[in-house]
C-alpha cells in the first residue's frame, strides 16, 4: 500500500512500489492531464510538482515520492492560474500535447523566480515542444510574472 498526497487529497493505493508516478496518476486515479511523452524523463510532458519542485513523473517510482504532489488538475481550481491565463492570451498551444508539462514547469519557475529573465526561462524550461512555440512560451511567462507583480 502506497500513500500519496495529490492535489491536497491523500490516496491509499495498492500498487507495485516501482510503478511510475505517471501511471498511478493516469491509470489508477484518472488524472489525464499529465501526459506520457518519452518515458525517460527527457521531454517534460509528464511534469508535476512535488513540494513545489517541477518533477518528471514518468520515471519516478511511487515508492520514491515523498511530499505533496500537484498535477495540472490541482494547479488552480478554476484553471485561472496566471500561467494558464497567459498561455491562452498568447495562444501558446498548437497541438497542445506538451502544454500541461510546460505550464507546470513555468509555474514552478515563477514560484522560485517571480521576475525571471530570458536566461532564467531558457534554463528552467527544458520541456520539448514539437510545435516550436518557444517564443510564445517565453512571452506568456513574462506576462504571467507581470500579472503577479
Amino acid at each position: 500500500m502506497v500513500k500519496l498526497d495529490i492535489n491536497g487529497q491523500v490516496h491509499a493505493l495498492d500498487v507495485d512500489p516501482e510503478t511510475p508516478l505517471l501511471w498511478v496518476l493516469r491509470d489508477k486515479l484518472g488524472m489525464m492531464g499529465t501526459k506520457y511523452g518519452c518515458g525517460i524523463a527527457q521531454c517534460g510532458a509528464c511534469s508535476v510538482h512535488i513540494d513545489g519542485a517541477v518533477t518528471r513523473s514518468c520515471s519516478l517510482p511511487v515508492s520514491a515520492v515523498s511530499g505533496k504532489v500537484v498535477t495540472i488538475e490541482g494547479l488552480s481550481p478554476d484553471s485561472r492560474h496566471p500561467v494558464q491565463v497567459a498561455w491562452l492570451a498568447h495562444q501558446v498551444p498548437q497541438c497542445g500535447y506538451c502544454q500541461s508539462g510546460q505550464i507546470m514547469a513555468a509555474a514552478a519557475l515563477l514560484a522560485e523566480k517571480p521576475q525571471p529573465t530570458d536566461a532564467d526561462i531558457d534554463a528552467a524550461m527544458t520541456n520539448i515542444c514539437r510545435c516550436g512555440t518557444y517564443g510564445r512560451i517565453r512571452a506568456a511567462i513574462h506576462d504571467a510574472a507581470a500579472s503577479k507583480a
